[in-house]
């Protein structure tokens, strides 16, 4: 389906999106057993899913026509997207080029879990200045407990090869940690391997909550929710006080944001979502990648415009739903600010008075942004004074030698 460009835009239409691109579908090398995507198709190496040339460049097409800004992303995920081989990727970047309108920036990122990595896409990945996400959950023994290979070998010792070929290549890369039963106990020890180790100048964690389908009961490598709050705190503490400004933790960053009274930059801590959406190999559009159903497939875009996607009535309400449907102990809470009700797919629980709707890990939210007020109060005051929120570093020193002091008179 080809159509003129200049083609009216929906009046919702966002003037720009995020689309995560799933060329592979839900294909994989592996087989972390946390993963949300096993149940929604053949994950075994011998599944050829891949997104067909002429999906791909209506993909390509339709995307930086319904930008109406200077800049797009295109975000590559998977599934394991080098599956497809670096010749599906030239194949894009030229079509990139071949709609790229005048004076407009194009950029790349792909998250893989780094097993497949060779010379070669690394300097694919460094000439068209690709920004890299590698999965790593922590040091070996933590990392192989979830993250395994078909013949359930654990994966650590292939990604820490992949990850020395982008750092030998100099490729931008950031760090994709999940948090869940078997690491989330050891906050420090992770964030100091993925910070020295792994060399991660930015590193984002992302809590495992999975429900068994059938008996919806929450999965036994689901991190639990006191679990995912003692972790954070574990991380802030060793991050406020010797990090700031050095490696940016996503968490960290959409909080200050919220305290400061600014846009998050993540859906989860928005008011509203609907701008991240996912397209499959097949064309097919859904509403988010957590959410890839029947009820939520927007389209395909062999016959729908991709903007009339973007914009539907359908997709706006998807989006207004997450705050809309905020249990009354949410619209309360003073962390509303920073929390917003966390992620969609992760709003099952009960409140107290059990009103249905609550986050799951509404307990390790509360305990986190009450750990992290003190803090966040003296960066904000910082920033508008015109000093560097990385002060924070020699308040903490501070405060920490006072109780010292108080301790030990």
């Amino acid at each position: 389906m080809k159509e003129e460009d200049n083609r009216m835009a929906p009046p919702s239409a966002p003037p720009a999106f995020h689309l995560m691109a799933k060329p592979c579908g839900s294909r994989c090398n592996l087989a972390c057993r946390y993963c949300f995507s096993l149940s929604r198709g053949d994950r075994s190496p011998g599944n050829r899913s891949v997104m067909p040339d002429e999906v791909l460049e209506e993909y390509i097409r339709q995307t930086i026509a319904a930008h109406r800004v200077p800049e797009v992303t295109f975000a590559w995920q998977g599934g394991e997207p080098t599956l497809l081989g670096p010749e599906f990727f030239e194949k894009a970047l030229e079509l990139q080029k071949k709609y790229r309108r005048p004076g407009m920036a194009i950029h790349n990122t792909l998250q893989t879990n780094g097993t497949l990595l060779d010379d070669r896409w690394c300097k694919l990945f460094r000439k068209n200045r690709f920004l890299v996400g590698i999965s790593i959950d922590g040091p070996k023994e933590l990392h192989d407990t979830f993250r395994t290979g078909a013949a359930v070998n654990g994966s650590f010792d292939r990604v820490m090869r992949g990850l020395s070929l982008v750092k030998k290549h100099r490729v931008e890369f950031n760090v994709l940690c999940t948090v869940n039963r078997a690491n989330g106990d050891h906050p420090g020890e992770v964030y100091r391997f993925l910070r020295d180790t792994a060399g991660a100048g930015f590193i984002q964690f992302i809590p495992v909550v999975g429900r068994d389908p059938v008996t919806g009961k929450v999965t036994p490598w689901s991190v639990r929710p006191d679990q995912f709050g003692r972790f954070m705190t574990g991380v802030f503490d060793e991050w406020v006080r010797h990090d700031v400004a050095k490696v940016y933790v996503q968490h960290f960053d959409a909080a200050l944001a919220g305290w400061y009274g600014e846009p998050h930059g993540i859906c989860v801590s928005s008011p509203v979502c609907g701008h991240a959406m996912v397209i499959e190999h097949t064309g097919d559009v859904y509403s988010c990648d957590h959410f890839v159903d029947p009820d939520h497939l927007l389209g395909n875009i062999m016959t729908d415009p991709l903007e009339d996607l973007v914009g539907s009535p359908r997709q706006v309400q998807f989006g207004n739903r997450k705050q809309e449907t905020l249990p009354g102990y949410c619209r309360e809470c003073r962390f509303l600010f920073a929390c917003r009700g966390g992620c969609p797919k992760d709003r099952f629980a009960l409140t107290p008075d059990g009103e249905s709707g609550l986050n799951y890990l509404c307990e390790g939210y509360r305990m986190f942004f009450t750990h992290i007020a003190g803090p966040m109060e003296f960066m904000v005051k910082e920033l508008r004074a015109g000093r560097a929120p990385a002060n924070v570093m020699g308040f903490m020193k501070r405060t920490s030698d006072t109780v010292q002091s108080n301790i030990n008179p």
